[in-house]
């Protein structure tokens, strides 16, 4: 079932009259970027390297031109008589992904159980929180584009990964009776090879394109090639990158699942990650890794090398209350789900130049 921002509480009569009365239709348009912002990281005197640019959070981001005063007044009804599964308002964001084509952005929401459909074309939200009869998310967390526009969602509580079209009808399950309780979910688009990060199983089990198991690697512990609840996804330039949450560290591997090097361990200081989460990378292969416990945007070079925070715990912009996921576009904005202040916070990355 796919929900968008018309309520379905209003009586036919009522809304009849209202629509009626507004005449034509308004233009929506997502909206979500503020102009001219000037909030940077690092501060002045340092060259800026990041500029903030809008936050996703739902209702607010849509932007209807032309409204007449029974339109207003309509909106008005329908935000009255809207419960709250029914506002799109996000919730507790986990991760997302940007589909350039269609000009998309997909976002998993645990909380609300469902997958968030901010589409820049129609200047709407859908919510897919039901893909197929008597078939809905329990706790969808990764989430990744396949081809033809088709998504794939890892459902860490059905323990089953979810294909889904364009239009989000659910075209396959796979995964069952094989995982544990899956998180994170990445692609390698030249050989079709799915990775999925089991994480109560300790280990990254590979799939191929069509969702039949090959082989897995890794087992719990300490050591190189163990894993200690492996949580978020990233995979680049032949590069599978995965946070090992509870050793406090990232992970690389070739795609064949041949370790390469790892970075970050515990500590107290800023640039230390106790519990990282989202992992991502831009067109520099600059390493970006949400560190949850202390609320931060970590930013490492391609060797793992710390270069700088963004965040802090709080509401404002720029800080953060137990965030997830991050993810990029080619755009080289960088988009992290700050989980309990219910938003995507988007930054510009400006290069190292």
């Amino acid at each position: 079932m796919m929900r968008t921002l018309l309520p379905t509480t209003v009586t036919a009569g009522l809304l009849g009259g209202l629509l009626l009365l507004g005449g034509c239709a308004s233009q929506s348009t997502l909206v979500y970027e503020v102009p001219n912002s000037t909030i940077v990281w690092p501060e002045k005197p340092e060259k800026p390297r990041y500029r903030y640019v809008g936050q996703l959070t739902g209702d607010e981001n849509i932007y209807s031109e032309g409204k007449g005063f029974w339109s207003k007044v309509l909106d008005f009804v329908t935000g009255l008589t809207r419960s709250a599964d029914e506002r799109v308002v996000l919730q507790r964001p986990q991760t997302g992904v940007v589909d350039e084509v269609r000009n998309r952005i997909y976002i998993t929401d645990v909380s609300r159980q469902a997958v968030f459909v901010f589409d820049q074309l129609k200047g709407s939200i859908e919510i897919w929180d039901q893909v197929a009869k008597n078939q809905g998310f329990q706790a969808p967390i990764g989430i990744t584009l396949a081809d033809n526009g088709e998504i794939l969602v890892v459902d860490a509580e059905a323990a089953l990964v979810m294909r889904l079209s364009p239009e989000g009808k659910l075209l396959q399950m796979f995964g069952e009776g094989i995982l544990k309780r899956p998180t994170g979910i990445a692609r390698d688009p030249r050989t079709r090879h799915l990775y999925v990060s089991d994480t109560h199983a300790h280990n990254i089990k590979i799939f191929d394109d069509a969702g039949n198991y090959l082989e897995s690697f890794g087992e719990r512990g300490q050591e190189q090639g163990q894993f200690n609840f492996p949580t978020h996804l990233a995979f680049k330039d032949g590069k599978l990158y995965i946070t090992d949450t509870m050793n406090a560290r990232v992970q690389v591997y070739s795609g064949e699942g041949k370790f390469l090097y790892t970075f970050g361990r515990r500590g107290l200081y800023v640039g230390n990650m106790p519990r990282p989460k989202g992992v991502a990378l831009d067109a520099d292969n600059n390493i970006y890794v949400v560190e949850s416990y202390y609320d931060h945007l970590l930013i490492y070079n391609n060797k793992g090398e710390f270069l700088l925070p963004i965040g802090g715990t709080g509401t404002e912009i720029g800080q953060f209350y137990l965030p997830a996921g991050v993810w990029t576009d080619s755009k080289n904005r960088i988009y992290v789900a700050d989980m309990f202040n219910g938003r995507i916070l988007i930054l510009q990355y400006l290069g190292n130049s």
